[in-house]
């Protein structure tokens, strides 16, 4: 048994991480935000810069949850038994969470303009799936990675091609821990400081870990309309 299989980090514990950075992060790109957005805040400049660093935190630890996600999702393809099972649910999760997305994070319930992250992690589900019927074609592999680029932009998912790009990143070099963080690392580069979502990777052992698997399927439209509500109903009311 070596060091990592004895002491290393399970899927769900990395799961865990996600969901709780991200929270985080959605709790301060709402609820924070709009609390210094309130004039009783906003006469007070420290009560206010107090809030604006509290949010830059937030925002910042937060950052660390998607490259988790997009790992997450690379190692739940190799190990699942069904492809077309798994992109179907990760599809009816996209569905679900769209309004809530936009009912916590967007203008209003309905906002074309962005879609969840759950359509980032399907279309480079999709590419994974593509690249491996199309195996030792690579031509036919290139344009399946570039059309699931295109496909997030042209869908103005979460992340856009940026999330499906490290996606395709952590799949290739899945072969190698220690690559496969530092190119992903490099892929997430340009949003710091999400590199650092690699450290806990690093130490992951392999192993699944706590079985829940719909609670964390269900958790992200669940926090968001939780948040929503919060931000939207509740916040104004004590106002």
């Amino acid at each position: 048994m070596n060091w990592k299989e004895k002491f290393g980090i399970s899927g769900s514990t990395l799961k865990f991480i996600a969901i709780i950075t991200m929270f985080i992060d959605h709790a301060g790109a709402t609820f924070v935000r709009a609390l210094a957005r309130q004039p009783y805040i906003r006469t007070s400049t420290e009560s206010l810069a107090l809030l604006n660093d509290i949010y830059s935190t937030m925002r910042d630890i937060g950052r660390l949850a998607f490259p988790i996600f997009c790992f997450l999702l690379v190692e739940g393809f190799l190990h699942t038994r069904d492809v077309k099972k798994y992109a179907s649910r990760m599809f009816l999760f996209a569905l679900i969470s769209e309004i809530p997305f936009d009912f916590a994070l967007k203008p209003s319930w309905f906002y074309p303009g962005k879609q969840n992250v759950y359509f980032t992690l399907l279309i480079g589900l999709l590419v994974l799936w593509g690249i491996t019927i199309c195996q030792g074609r690579i031509v036919i592999q290139l344009l399946v990675m570039i059309a699931g680029l295109l496909a997030a932009t042209v869908l103005k998912t979460d992340y856009s091609y940026k999330g499906v790009f490290l996606i395709e990143i952590l799949y290739l070099l899945r072969f190698s821990r220690l690559y496969q963080c530092l190119g992903g690392a490099a892929a997430i580069s340009w949003e710091l400081p999400a590199p650092a979502a690699f450290l806990p990777v690093y130490f992951y052992n392999g192993k699944r870990g706590l079985s829940l698997k719909y609670f964390f399927y269900w958790f992200y439209p669940a926090h968001l309309v939780l948040l929503g509500i919060l931000t939207k109903y509740v916040l104004p009311a004590f106002a």
